[in-house]
Parts: structure tokens; C-alpha cells; sequence
């Protein structure tokens, strides 16, 4: 269970970038068709997905290397990953759509971007087992998929006036897994 709450938790701190864009997608493409909208989501989940994964394998091969330092290194990475979302949703500009034009091209290089994050986040899971690993990294997929498909629809509707705040709220939340798993490794 706690797998699963931690792959959510995960999922949504790691999906607040592409939430944001999605929003700004939305904003850019205010006639966007249902097709494209699924497709935004699932090249954002994928990313999503796939980059834990690069960082698990690499992290995994490390293990017995890294194995103590694994609750120091989760909080580390996810404060600072946690922080600097927060400190860059204060210093852009959030109502500036991302991209001239939502081509293929472009929606790659958004997916890429905001990705990034998550291959340090595999790192943080080295001590999982494969499936483990893969289970957390669909449910990611999952949440990303969901909350970008979200991002279209409120940016067509709304414009990106959450942009910020979905970038602060991912901030806390990283930050806040990244003490749960020291805080529990400390604890158990």
C-alpha cells in the first residue's frame, strides 16, 4: 500500500510541470481536438514513466555502493528538485504559453523538459525491486496522463492562472515525499 501511495504522491509531484504546460497548451490551442489533447497526455506520462526507470537502472546498478545513503540522497534530490520548482514557478513568467506552435516537434522537446526531474526520482528508488520499480513508474504515468489532460481542459478554459500554484504545490509535495522517506528510514 505504501508503494502505491508513494507512486501517487510521486506522480503528482513530478506532474505539476507538465500540468502547467498542458495549461498552457490549452491556453495557446483554445479549439484543440480530443485527439491531440490524449496525445499531449500520453507523451507526458510516458516521459514521465520512462525517465524514474533510466534513473532506477542506473541507481540499481550502484546499489550495494549506495545502499546507506539512499534516505540522504532521496532527500537531497527531491528538496532540491521540490525547491527549485518552487523557486522557478516565482521567477517565470507562467502566462507565457510554451512553444510558437504545438507541433510534434515541440510537444517532445515540452514532454523532454518537463521530465528531466524524474530521472534523479529513479535514483531514489534504487532499493526497489523491477516491479516495484515498474509499478511506480505506471502509476506516475497514470497521474501524469490524468493531470495533463486536466492541464488542457482548465488552460482552455481558464487560461494558466494555476500555472504557478500547480508548480508550488509539486514543490511541497516533493519536498514533503523526500522527508517522508528519510524521516521513515530513520524511524523503521
Amino acid at each position: 500500500m505504501q508503494l502505491y501511495l508513494r507512486g501517487i504522491l510521486l506522480g503528482l509531484g513530478l506532474a505539476m510541470d507538465a500540468c502547467a504546460v498542458s495549461m498552457a497548451n490549452g491556453l495557446k490551442e483554445p479549439k484543440m481536438f480530443i485527439k491531440k489533447i490524449l496525445f499531449i497526455a500520453f507523451l507526458f506520462g510516458f516521459f514521465q514513466a520512462m525517465m524514474p526507470l533510466v534513473g532506477y537502472f542506473i541507481g540499481h546498478a550502484f546499489l550495494s555502493i549506495i545502499e546507506k545513503y539512499i534516505p540522504w540522497i532521496a532527500l537531497i534530490l527531491l528538496c532540491v528538485l521540490g525547491g527549485n520548482m518552487i523557486f522557478e514557478a516565482f521567477k517565470k513568467d507562467n502566462n507565457e504559453p510554451k512553444g510558437d506552435y504545438l507541433t510534434f516537434k515541440v510537444l517532445l522537446v515540452q514532454a523532454l523538459a518537463t521530465s528531466i526531474d524524474a530521472l534523479s526520482v529513479g535514483f531514489t528508488f534504487a532499493d526497489y525491486t523491477v516491479n516495484e520499480a515498474l509499478i511506480t513508474a505506471v502509476i506516475i504515468a497514470i497521474v501524469t496522463f490524468g493531470l495533463s489532460t486536466t492541464g488542457v481542459f482548465i488552460g482552455k478554459k481558464f487560461g494558466t492562472k494555476l500555472g504557478k500554484k500547480a508548480e508550488i504545490l509539486g514543490g511541497i509535495i516533493l519536498i514533503g515525499i523526500g522527508l517522508e522517506i528519510f524521516i521513515s528510514n530513520l524511524i523503521g
